[in-house]
Formats: structure tokens, sequence, C-alpha cells
């Protein structure tokens, strides 16, 4: 014999764990799509439109040799902000390339500063050991300057005039943007 309360009780059970079934799967779709939103603005370049222009966030930072740094040091100076860590492939690649032009920044009378995103002290130091860098590396451990320029993935270059202001924000070294910078 069927008891009636058990199978009312059953159903209620079933039509609860078929609905939890499904709530998990929206919140599995949900997940997914964010994702998928998340990483497709993080691949697209960051630029800051001409008529936009921002005033620079002032810095202060170690450099891998512990001596502080200041963007407010490079006053009436171009700099190129570049944030990268050691793990990162594209930043190798691209640390490489700024060390090629490092000798016609400085002729151009541009600032490089790159700046390394939450990795300790002696591992940057290894790093910059091993790819022989010829600039020196600024430390952002805690990654507070990272924040502070909603850096959203690296590498990541911020292009600031003379007056302070970034003029253009990317994840690669974009020729156009630095003649732009240094003519300015």
């Amino acid at each position: 014999m069927v008891n009636p309360v058990r199978n009312t009780a059953q159903k209620k059970a079933d039509i609860i764990v078929s609905n939890g079934v499904k709530n998990i799967r929206l919140f599995f779709l949900f997940f997914l799509l964010l994702s998928i939103q998340n990483y497709a603005l993080a691949v697209q370049p960051l630029r800051i439109q001409n008529n936009v222009e921002t005033i620079a966030v002032d810095l202060k930072l170690l450099d891998s040799e512990n001596n502080p740094v200041s963007l407010s040091d490079f006053k009436d100076k171009p700099v190129i902000l570049f944030f990268w860590t050691t793990w990162c492939p594209y930043c190798r690649k691209e640390l490489k390339a700024l060390a090629d032009k490092y000798e016609n920044f400085k002729k151009d009378g541009l600032e490089l500063l790159p700046i390394n995103v939450g990795e300790s002290a002696s591992k940057v130091e290894r790093f910059i050991r091993s790819y022989q860098l010829p600039f020196r590396v600024l430390l952002d451990e805690d990654t507070v300057v990272a924040d502070s320029y909603n850096i959203l993935g690296v590498p990541t270059y911020i292009y600031i005039n003379k007056r302070g202001l970034i003029v253009s924000k990317g994840h690669y070294f974009s020729q156009g943007d630095y003649q732009k910078l240094i003519s300015q």
C-alpha cells in the first residue's frame, strides 16, 4: 500500500532536488559567462582617448636595489610605466624588446619605469640577473600601485607625457604612442 504522506513528501523532495540542480546549473552558466566577459575585457587593448587624458597617480616604490623612486622625480619628462611579472611569457618578450630600445629611450629623454607586480624582491632580482636587464626595476610587492592604475593584466604599458597626463594605455608596445609621447 502506498503511503500518501510519504508520496507527497517524496514529490516535494524531488522538486527541491530538481530546483537545486537547476540552480547549480544556472550558477555555473552565470560563472562561465562572467569569466568569458572578464577574459574578453582583459585581452582588449586598454586605450585612453586623446580627449580624456587623466592625471597620473604619483607612485612611490623601491627599486630592486632598495632605492626609493617616485613618479614625481621625473617631472617634465615623458615616462613609460611597464607593469609585468616574471611568470608571464609575454612580459619576458616585452622586457627583451624594451632592453633593446632602452638606449634610444634615454637619447629621446624618456624615462622607462618597469614595475614588477606582486612578486618578492629576491625572485625579481634573480630574474633581472638572468635576463641582464639594463634598467632598474621597481617592486610593487603588495600591488598597491598596480591597483591604483587599474591594471587588469600583464604586460601593461602606461604612457605619461611631460605634463604628467596619461595619454595611452595598452598591453603591447605601440611605436605610434611612443612617437606621440616624445613629440609632445
